[in-house]
């Protein structure tokens, strides 16, 4: 199937967060019912905890058999367990502790106080993907992986013109320096992003305006790393107005209206 992508716009954040949540829930219970289970990555900030809540406060959360859901994240801040700021941590409270998920099946990141340093971490989590990965395959099976983006257009912990956007071989990086809070971070790489089916990316704001309009211009890479996203099957920017502000007209699609064969019609 060629890659489809596609801008589906909403009003305001939290219009964008439900409508986000209810394409999941209805994508999930889709992906176990033909393939008996369902593989998500997720992401970190402000949006990305909303819609995890807007799954948590949804009618139909229960319709998923969460006991099939592989979970994954896509970064990490190098922080203790348990710490507020660790997307770990924020997931769970948004979701993870409310449903019934095999804790085997959950693969968080290691803390920076589980006893092994960054890029020990790092390897670790490679060889985990590795472990769940198809016979032979370089890369994970992933169904969809949750992109969050930040002013500068960065995306998961690969920053603009830093070395962690540009690789291709590892899976998993470590992140120092960073320029946001904390320096030390860990990252999968663009190649095991762009290995997911689907890459919905979550933007919401008008400081994000400048980078996505960047994004969908065809911006470098190197410059505006979000540029280089492409999911195997789809690549969704989930938007709000605000953050549409300088994508061509003629690149969005108006969520309630959308349909695809992908979702088998369904009106989201």
């Amino acid at each position: 199937m060629t890659n489809e992508r596609r801008v589906i716009l909403h009003p305001d954040k939290s219009s964008l967060a439900a409508a986000v949540a209810a394409r999941f829930i209805t994508k999930a219970v889709d992906l176990i019912a033909e393939f008996d289970e369902a593989s998500v990555v997720l992401t970190g900030g402000t949006m990305g905890s909303a819609v995890l809540e807007a799954i948590n406060a949804s009618p139909a959360r229960d319709s998923i058999d969460w006991s099939r859901v592989n979970v994954w994240w896509g970064d990490e801040r190098w922080l203790p367990a348990g710490d507020p700021d660790r997307n770990e941590t924020q997931a769970r409270a948004a979701l993870l502790d409310h449903v019934p998920l095999d804790p085997d099946r959950v693969h968080p990141f290691a803390a920076s106080d589980s006893g092994v340093e960054l890029d020990e971490a790092s390897d670790a989590y490679a060889a985990l993907i590795t472990a769940h990965s198809p016979a032979n395959a370089a890369m994970p099976n992933f169904d969809i992986t949750f992109l969050g983006m930040g002013p500068d257009g960065h995306i998961a912990s690969l920053f603009p013109e830093r070395g962690g956007i540009l690789e291709r071989e590892k899976t998993v990086i470590s992140v120092r320096n960073s320029p946001k809070p904390p320096p030390e971070r860990l990252s999968l790489t663009l190649p095991v992003i762009n290995s997911s089916a689907r890459v919905w990316l979550v933007v919401a704001g008008a400081d994000k305006a400048s980078a996505l309009g960047l994004t969908l211009a065809g911006a470098g890479v190197n410059e505006v790393p979000a540029a280089g996203v492409e999911g195997r099957r789809k690549t969704l920017f989930f938007v709000d107005a605000d953050a549409a502000a300088q994508v061509p007209e003629n690149l969005i699609a108006p969520g309630q209206f959308w349909t695809g064969a992908d979702d088998h019609g369904l009106v989201i």
